[in-house]
Parts: C-alpha cells; structure tokens; sequence
C-alpha cells in the first residue's frame, strides 16, 4: 500500500534519528535511508500514476538525484518520456496524478514534463539547469530513457565546457555576490553562499567537464560537516530551510554535540573556507585548461616568469621552481608568501603542498624571519589570498599556533563583519594604509596582527587576555624586550582611544593628560596606538567607523599630540565649543525653542537651541522617542544659560524630523502640557527588544572630569531610555553640565557629566543614590509625575 504524503514527511523525521547525530558515520546513514524510503515512496506513485509502460520515467535532480536528501528537503523532479509514444492529455494527466500527493504531502515540489529532446535543450540553454540534469537519477520506469538523457547532457556539457566556461565563472561569482561568505556570516546560508552546498555542485560539474581535478581530501568531511548542519537545522526548525537562525544556534548545536553555538558556526565557518578555497583553485585550474587548449598551436610550453627567490609566475599563480630548499629551509615560506603578495598571486596548490613540507622556524626567531613576516603582513591587497592558502595547508599555525584557537571562531556584535581571524587580516591591510603615519610600521602590523588574539573561548577581557598572549607570541618571534613592551600595551590598550573620544568630555584637559599617562609620555607610542584604533575600527566596518567617531579622535588626537610635541595638526574638531546661533538667538530671548534640521549620512542633526531650564533634557529626548526617532548620538552643552543640543537621530519609518512640530511640542512641554509626549507610552508598549547583555551599569569613572563628577550607563535601548533617565537625575536634584549620547546595535552608552543644584561634583552618598536611581530608571518604569531635569 502506498505511503501516504503526510506519513512520508514523518517518516523522513523519524529517519533522521535525532539520538545519532553525533555517531560516526551516522550523516552518510541517515541520508541514504531518507533517500531509500522517498525513493520507495515515489516509485509507488509512479506506479499508481503512470503504471509499468516504457518511454517514460520519474527522474530525480538536486538533493536527491544526489544522495544528499535531508529530513525535509526539496523534490527536484522530472518526469521524462520520449516524446514519441504518449499523447500530450495523457502526459498532463499522468503528470496530475503524480504531482498531487506529492503537494499533498507538505513536501516542497520543483517539478517537470520534459522530453529527452526537451531536457538537451534546457540544458545547453540553461547553465544551471544544465549543472542540475548531470545528477539526474532514475526514481522509476524507464531506465533507458533516464541512462540517455543523461548521457547526452553529460556529453553537451563536456564538449561546450570551454566555450561556457567564463559564462560559468560569472554566474557562480555573481550568487557569492547575492548570498554573501557563508564563512563570515552569523545567520550562515547553508546552501547558496560562498563555501556553501552550491558550491560542492560547482566543483563535480567543472570536473565532468573534464577541465580539471576535483580536490580530495578536506573537501568530503567538509561537505558531510554541512550536510549534518543542514540536517540538524531541519530537525530543529521542522521547516526545509537552509539558512541557520540566531534562535536556532543552541538548539542545533545540542543536537551536532557541540559545546556551544560558537563551536558550531565555527565549524560552519571552516568547512565553507575548505569548500571556498577548493573551489577557487579548481576554477583557476579549469581556466588554465581551457586557455591552454583555446590558445595551443604546436607542443605545449610552459610560460615562467621570474619572481625572485625562486619562485615564477604561471598562468596566473605563483609557483616554485625548485623544491631543492624545501627540507632544509625554514623561511622558504615566509620568503615565498612574501613574493606571491607582492605580485598579487595565489600561491599554486602544489607549492603550498611543498611549502608544507618545510622545516619549523626555531623557537627564537632570528630577524631575517621577522622582517619576513613583517613584509608579508605589508604586501596588501595580495595578502589575503596567500595568507588563506598557507593556513588551509597548516603553516600560519606553525608559525603562530595560537592562531588556532581564533580561526573562524565567530563575532556575535553587529559591529563586526568577519570572525575574529578575518578581522585580525582585515586590521592588518587597514593599518598597511597608516604605515607612514608612524615611525615604527613593524609593530604596528604586528599589533594588527594580535590585537584581538585574546578572543577565544572563555575570555572575559580579551584585551588583556590578548595582551598576555601576544607577550607569549612575541617572546617566540624573538622581539627586544622594548619592542615586545610596547606591542604588548598596543594590544592590551587597542580600544582605550576610540572610548575616551567617544565616551570623555574632549573639552576637559583631564582626557588628553589621562591618554598622555597611558603611552608614558611618548609621543611615538600615542601614534602608533591612535594607528591600530583607526585600523581596527576601519576593519570592523562601516559602524565601527563614522564620520562622527573619526572626527573625535582627530579631536583627541590633536590635543594630545600638543600636550606631547606642542604642536597640534591643523584637524578640525568634530564637537568645537558650541556657540549660539544668531538666528536662533532672536527666538530664545522671545521664549521659544528654535530647532534646526540637517541631513546627515544615515539619519539627520537635530540642532535645538532653548532657554536652559529643568526638563529640557527629559523633556527633548522624550519628544524624539514620541516622534518615532532614534538617538543614535547626542552632545548636550550650555552657553550663558542658553541650551545648545545636538540631536544625531535616525527614523525607522523614513520620515525627517519637522522643526515646526517639535518646536511646538518643547513649548507645549515647557509650559507642562504632557500631552505632546501621549505617543510614548503606546511606544512603549511595543514588542520588547531581546537583551543578552543582562541588567544595566552605571558606574563611576573616577578621575575623568574636573569639577564634575562622570557617570557612565550602559543598558538596552528602548524608547523613552533618555527621558527616563532625565527624569531620575533630576528627581536627585542633579544638574547635567553635559553629555554624550551613543547607541550602537541596540546598546547605548551614555557619559554623564554631572553636579548638584550648587555647581560641585557629587558627594558620595549623592553618587549611591545616583547611581541607583540611573539603574532603576533604565530596568523600570518611571513616575512620569516626578521632576524632569537637565
């Protein structure tokens, strides 16, 4: 009796054996008896459907036709005739019978009635198509009919291959270009991104061309890692989806046994790169093929261009051209990696192999060796290609072993583009730009190199925890103890400048004098600390790096660089001393706010001018988060009893700020109509943002300002975070003397500056009762009847 539909669709969940995922062998199992029993399955409808009659048959593609079927894959079918001996009604028919059940099932059908002819021609016109009917298997019926479709496509494909291959190339390049590196990616696309499943397919296909070699070895376990993911998330999820949720993390790394989320996607990250790197080589190889049978006239001889140290240029790639000093040379590497860079080659897959094969560097390098390293990380943009080669191949772990323990290890903050060891490669091209920007550009590519070594698994700071293994790393490459010093501060000090330019009142002499004390005076060490902040936040990527953040470090930088040389650089600051704006000033002696709007990148500057006054504070920020607005940075100052605000806001629904309304909803406000913030409370009660960082901190920070005393807030944002916390300053009898506002991916952080009704930092019972009220501001309800302050 036939199976059915929806019986099928448990029966493939039950196949998965959700108690064996973690057995060896137990992916390649399950997948063949979840083919086995759809297979079954299919041939009875075939048999139901259509009967036992030749010229016609049930063929699968994708997952399928290869063996891959997961728990809830797709059916990629085709059903197949002659286009001889069946009338087109009684093929729609037989196609109708089929199809149904198929639909009924909850099973995702791709499906189609094709002829042999038809099949030739959608394959030699279709490239993907193409690429899919090379897997094409018999489900049932006509095995002959099956055998020769497929042998003719298979045949199509080979002899058009040089002339389709660049077409090829191209589309595979523009998905990587739509669905993005599966290795770099948090949500990863299991299937269709860079290093993905897609991928596999790609390979087999240019290797039935029979252009090149298919790679062996890493590529299999890598494909059966993701497989076993793409199962797993299918259990999980109980969709067939390939693309692995945030939400889905824990549940499917339980499932695959690993320790943690990051265990997993690391594991994602790495089999990707094996696939990516695979494919890569095979394409240049099949490139290399076609070119040498398109351009071949009489015997075949190789093209070499020296390189320099023994290496030359062929066809697109850096290759030695001797393997003479391979087992006795220990910076062969180095010397080779450094040349292909240079030249903007990849280094040819056999002379990685040999390079592989090297000798170890000794455990105190010499200076040759560190000079070495030190021009590869400068060679630019040819770096990453090299750098990715020799560590597929194992030699950036001898090199570095502890490189090991951050390789594709994952970066869950919205900050970063790339797990930690892209970054670090990332930091170290970025930094190559600012090498003339110091006088000691080989430390600062080493510290580019380490600064984020301390992000493994258990690390609570991994600044410092980078710093003690750089100190580690350092001693083994051999450094001066002064160099080896100072690289060590660079790492365990590498975000201290972008926060204190960021989160510090850049008008307090106390700032600059507090990053002078940092670099011990050393106006040489502030340089190149200020070179790695900028890399790094360059490398991190758009967010990490605004117009906003560059401008205050060029701020902080100019300050500092005066206190140490006495000369500061012509660099316009970001946030000067405001000064009140003559046209506003007419409307603030009449008692009106006036408030001007500028667009900006990504959002709008909200410059409100207004009579300072208790409230203005909790009273603007909670007239933003009526309207809609997000805070994404805010400077608050004050100027002979004339506020001057400078709002940065973005608008999720798109709309700009109006100055008239929000004019009019500050004197609705002044005047203690509380109706103008009416929208915040419905706001309010909006869906609640998910929090992983825990409660919030607020914290004193000692020695930070003079006069006033510095409080610093981090918590999860939400709307009315600001007013609320105007509120509960000013419910104290704390006065804001000025601010700065910054919300990144969902999290703000905010500095204070503050005093009392007096004008004089905090006592300390002040302090408690402050810092106490912030927190209960930020994690509670506020009493909207209660003081509003500034």
């Amino acid at each position: 009796m036939t199976r059915t539909g929806s019986d099928m669709r448990s029966a493939r969940l039950d196949l998965a054996g959700t108690r064996e995922f973690t057995l060896p062998g137990a992916g390649e199992a399950r997948r063949a008896a979840i083919s086995e029993a759809t297979r079954s399955w299919l041939t009875d409808l075939h048999l139901d459907a259509v009967g036992e009659r030749p010229g016609i048959a049930l063929a699968a593609v994708g997952s399928l036709g290869r063996g891959w079927s997961g728990p809830l894959s797709d059916l990629d079918l085709v059903l197949v005739h002659d286009g001889r001996s069946i009338r087109a009604d009684d093929l729609t028919a037989m196609a109708d019978r089929l199809w149904y059940p198929i639909w009924d099932s909850g099973l995702a059908l791709d499906h189609s009635v094709r002829s042999a002819a038809e099949c030739r021609s959608v394959a030699r016109e279709d490239l993907s198509a193409a690429v899919g009917l090379l897997d094409l298997s018999l489900v049932a019926g006509d095995e002959e009919l099956v055998a020769g479709v497929r042998s003719t496509v298979s045949h199509d494909w080979r002899s058009g291959a040089r002339t389709r291959l660049p077409q090829f190339v191209e589309s595979v390049r523009a998905r990587h270009h739509r669905h993005g590196d599966l290795s770099q990616q948090i949500e990863p696309d299991l299937k269709e991104a860079l290093g993905g499943l897609r991928d596999v397919t790609v390979l087999d296909a240019l290797t039935r061309a029979w252009l090149t070699d298919r790679p062996h070895g890493a590529v299999g376990p890598a494909l059966t890692r993701l497989l076993d993911v793409r199962d797993a998330l299918h259990v999980v999820s109980g969709r067939g989806r390939d693309r692995l949720l945030r939400e889905e993390h824990d549940a499917v790394a339980a499932l695959l046994g690993h320790a943690d989320a990051d265990e997993l996607l690391t594991s994602v990250s790495s089999s990707a790169r094996t696939i990516a790197w695979a494919l890569e080589s095979t394409m240049r190889r099949a490139g290399q093929s076609q070119r040498a049978r398109v351009l071949r006239v009489g015997p075949r001889r190789p093209s070499m261009t020296p390189l320099g140290h023994g290496l030359f240029a062929h066809d697109g790639e850096a290759v030695l051209g001797t393997t003479r000093l391979v087992g006795v040379d220990p910076t062969l590497p180095l010397r080779a990696g450094v040349v292909a860079a240079r030249h903007r080659l990849p280094l040819a897959p056999q002379t990685l192999t040999n390079l592989a094969d090297c000798p170890d560097l000794p455990t105190a390098w010499d200076r040759q060796s560190r000079d070495l390293l030190t021009d590869l990380l400068a060679a630019g943009p040819g770096l990453e290609a090299v750098w990715e080669g020799l560590d597929q191949v194992g030699v950036v772990e001898r090199w570095l072993p502890e490189w090991a323990a951050v390789r594709c290890r994952p970066q869950h903050n919205p900050v970063h583009r790339h797990t930690v060891d892209r970054h670090l490669l990332e930091t170290v091209a970025q930094a190559t730009a600012l090498a003339r920007d110091v006088a000691r550009p080989d430390l600062l590519l080493l510290a580019a190199l380490l600064h984020d070594i301390g992000k493994i698994a258990g690390a609570r700071d991994h600044s410092r925890t980078g710093a003690d293994i750089a100190d580690t790393v350092l001693r083994r490459w051999g450094l001066a103890d002064d160099d080896r010093e100072l690289v060590v501060l660079l790492v365990r000090e590498h975000l201290t400048l972008i926060e204190m330019a960021t989160r510090r009142d850049l008008s307090d002499p106390a700032t600059s004098a507090a990053v002078c004390d940092l670099v011990g005076e050393d106006p040489q060490a502030f340089e190149l600390l200020r070179a790695l902040t900028v890399a790094d936040a360059r490398a991190a990527g758009p967010t990490a790096w605004t117009d906003w953040r560059a401008s205050l470090l060029d701020t902080l930088t100019g300050q500092v660089r005066d206190r140490l040389t006495g000369v500061a650089p012509p660099v316009p600051p970001l946030a000067p001393d405001p000064q009140v704006d003559e046209e506003a000033l007419g409307d603030v002696v009449a008692g009106r706010p006036h408030v001007r709007v500028d667009p900006g990148p990504g959002g709008w500057t909200l410059t409100i001018h207004g009579r300072d006054r208790t409230g203005l504070f909790a009273d603007t920020a909670g007239l933003l988060a009526a309207h809609g607005m997000t805070v994404r940075r805010a400077r608050l100052a004050t100027v002979d009893g004339i506020a001057v605000d400078e709002w940065f806001v973005e608008s999720p629904g798109g709309d700009p700020p109006e100055p008239l309304r929000i004019t009019a909803g500050l004197t609705r406000l002044e005047a203690g109509d509380r109706a103008a913030l009416g929208s915040l409370a419905r706001r309010r009660r909006g869906p609640e943002r998910p929090g992983t960082a825990g409660g919030t901190r607020a914290f004193v920070l000692p020695s930070a300002g003079s006069g006033a005393t510095v409080i610093e807030v981090r918590s999860q944002d939400r709307p009315g975070l600001l007013h609320d916390l105007g509120l509960v300053l000013a419910a104290e009898g704390i006065s804001v003397r000025s601010a700065h506002i910054s919300t990144h991916a969902g999290q703000t952080l905010d500095t204070f500056y503050v005093t009392d009704r007096d004008g004089r930092e905090l006592g300390p019972a002040a302090v408690a009762r402050a810092v106490s009220a912030v927190i209960d501001g930020c994690d509670g309800e506020v009493d909207e009847g209660s003081a509003a302050g500034r």
